[in-house]
This record gives structure tokens, sequence and C-alpha cells, in this order.
């Protein structure tokens, strides 16, 4: 029984440690659980009888509830990219039998149970919007019915998959405003635009590889539109993330410090893309990977936890 328990255990840490690294996936979606409470906070300003405390039990629900939807989007790709996973990445957790598809439709189905739980015991209220967020990743799941359509058209289908981005966004700005009992404060929908730019500034960077690394029947940005296109196609991304950031920033009157900031970010982003460019290895691929995410991690900070801390101090 011992041993079973422990062979169970072992298979599902290598499973989340190849598709879904905690430290990696919590720290981020930790970030950008309590900067989406943090910013509707600072939007709505002080509430009488709202506590700090209550505020940050609302950003500890959240990031539960959005921990488990981003869990619950890998275990949806792994169920839609079953068949090419099978026949082109032999190598990965599911095809090659370390965790079936059953198993992860049980902890997906259990996890959905927690989230519900969760939002009920914030807000009954918030239950349509997790249902909204269930609803579109089921779309997803199923490619919205069109599979074919959507494979032959690379940019409509990473825009229209990215929607899920504001979404999630906007469910945990909700963790703060229904909480508290009152309406959207007015500019929190800035937080799910500039949490859409940021998707695709992590999409297409993890999806920019050296032509090296490419792999046959692994659908790349840079082996879709070319190493150029994609590069181009990233710091696009990565500009409409710096503008929408800055509006959102203006809103919560932080303006000035996250423009600096933003500054030094859009230079260290320049500086990579240059390098990928015109020495498209490997390590230059991985840094946009980081940087990516690095962009992510700052952006997020800035967003809410930086101003909430420094106005605490």
């Amino acid at each position: 029984m011992l041993e079973r328990l422990q062979s169970t255990l072992g298979r599902w840490c290598t499973y989340l440690q190849e598709r879904f690294p905690l430290l990696k996936n919590g720290l981020l979606i930790a970030c950008f659980s309590f900067s989406a409470v943090s910013y509707s906070a600072l939007l709505r300003g002080p509430i009488e009888g709202r506590t700090s405390l209550q505020t940050l039990g609302a950003a500890c629900i959240a990031f539960l509830i959005t921990f488990l939807l981003f869990l619950q989007l890998r275990i949806a790709d792994e169920f839609k990219d079953y068949a090419d996973d099978f026949r082109y990445r032999s190598y990965r957790p599911v095809p090659r039998g370390l965790v079936s598809l059953k198993e992860l439709g049980i902890v997906g189905i259990s996890s959905a149970f927690i989230q519900l739980g969760l939002t009920l015991a914030l807000s009954p209220f918030l239950a349509p919007l997790l249902l909204l967020v269930w609803g579109y990743l089921g779309l997803m799941t199923k490619e919205f019915f069109v599979p074919a359509w959507l494979k032959a058209h690379a940019i409509v289908y990473m825009l229209s998959h990215m929607v899920i981005m504001p979404l999630i966004a906007f469910s945990a700005t909700a963790c703060d405003w229904l909480s508290a009992g009152i309406a959207p404060p007015r500019g929190v929908v800035w937080f799910a635009i500039v949490s859409y730019f940021v998707g695709l500034v992590i999409e297409i960077g993890r999806k920019i590889r050296a032509p090296k690394d490419e792999e046959r029947g692994v659908e790349t940005y840079s082996a879709l539109w070319g190493r150029h296109n994609a590069v181009r196609a990233w710091l696009g991304a990565i500009w409409m993330t710096t503008l929408t950031s800055l509006l959102a920033a203006l809103y919560i009157r932080f303006a000035p410090l996250f423009t600096l900031v933003l500054l030094l970010l859009l230079t260290a982003a320049v500086f990579v893309a240059w390098r990928f460019w015109y020495h498209p290895v490997r390590q230059w691929a991985k840094w946009i990977d980081l940087m990516s995410g690095v962009w992510a991690l700052t952006i997020y900070l800035f967003l809410g936890v930086v101003p909430v801390l420094l106005r605490e101090l």
C-alpha cells in the first residue's frame, strides 16, 4: 500500500515537474492574483468596515482559484493535444504512460469542486464569473468546434485562445470588489486588458526556438512565421503591454515610477530580441522565454503589489 502511494506521488511529481512546474507557475500566479486584488482595492479606495485582513483573505482565495484554473488549462491541453503528442512527442508524460487522461480528468473535476467551494465561501455572486471561465475553457478544449480551420489560421487560434486571460483576470479582481459588495471600480477593465497582452508575450515567447531545436509536428511561431516575424510579434506584444499597463497605472496614480521600470524592461527585451535575431541559438531563445516571464512578473508586481506596499509604509 505504502509502495503504491509512493509510486503514485512520484509519478505526479514527475508530471508536475515536466508539465506544470509548481515553483515557476506558483510564483507567477501568486503575483498575478495578489496584483488583481490589490489593483481593485487601490481603485475602490477604503471602504468602511473592510479591513486589510479581509482583502488579504480575498487575495489568497483568488490565488487558489486561479492556480487551479491554470492547472485545468494544462489538463485541457493534454486532452486537446493527445493525438499530436502521441504521434510526434512520445516523450511527454501522457503518451509515455506516466499518467493517463482518465487520471488527469479526475484531477480536473476534483479541482473544480474545490474552486466552487472557495467561490461560494467568498461570495456566491462570483459563481457566474467562474462558470463563464469554465465555459470558455470548454470551448477552447473543443477548438470552438472548428479545429481544422483554427489550425490553418495560427494567428486567429492564438488570439482567440488568449481571451481566457482577461476572463481569469477580471474574475480575480472580482474576488475583491464582489466580496466587498460593490460594483466593478472604474478602470478595473484595464487590468484585464493588460493580462491579454501579457498572455501574448508569454505565449509567443515560449514558442520561439532556435532553428536547430525545431521539432517535426511541433508548431512553434518561429517555425510557422519565420524567426524574424516571430520576434517582431513578440516585441509587438511587449509594446502593447507597455501601453496598456501605463494606462492601467494612471488609474492608480502610479505611472511615474512604473514608467521608469517599463523603460528598463523594454531595453532588456529589445537587447534579448536583437541577440536572438542575429544569433539564433538555443541560449538566446531561452532568454526570450525567460524575459517573457520576468516581464509578466514585473508588470503584475508594479500594477498592484508594490503600490499597495508603498502606501502601507
